[in-house]
């Protein structure tokens, strides 16, 4: 009985890992480019940088620690923020998000080509500029 509720524990120990490198494997990247504090907004940041997804990459659901505004340099991104339709842009399109919106669809539109961005954010200095929703956990057995 132990051994059985050990191998479960190794499945589910493995199935965590397993998603982890594949999160770290799909991440888009990223390279920034400004960081400049706003002298008519204290306690604020300008925070400027390129997010590149390869062909079909994508990222998890997530939320931006300051408000962003984002202009699409190359390619398409589909892109989804909580109560509003998910949306394809071009090169030269942009939207914005809210701080603390939940961007729940957000990669690049192609298989085939990648896509780029510019990512503004206006936040204050320590924001965590973009947290990942935790993955579902695996499911749970019942043991006996």
């Amino acid at each position: 009985m132990i051994r059985r509720e050990l191998v479960l524990c190794m499945r589910w120990v493995g199935l965590l890992i397993a998603g982890s490198v594949a999160a770290v494997a799909s991440a888009a990247e990223e390279h920034p480019l400004l960081k400049a504090p706003l002298t008519q907004a204290p306690g604020r940041q300008l925070m400027a940088l390129t997010v590149t997804y390869a062909s079909g990459q994508s990222t998890r659901p997530h939320h931006h620690g300051g408000d962003a505004f984002v202009y699409v340099l190359t390619g398409h991104i589909r892109s989804q923020v909580e109560g509003s339709p998910e949306r394809v842009y071009g090169p030269g399109e942009s939207w914005f998000e809210p701080a603390g919106a939940h961007h729940v669809v957000s990669g690049n539109a192609s298989a085939e080509q990648p896509a780029s961005m510019l990512v503004v954010f206006v936040a204050k200095p320590e924001a965590e500029l973009t947290a990942m929703d935790q993955p579902p956990l695996p499911a749970r057995t019942q043991s006996r």
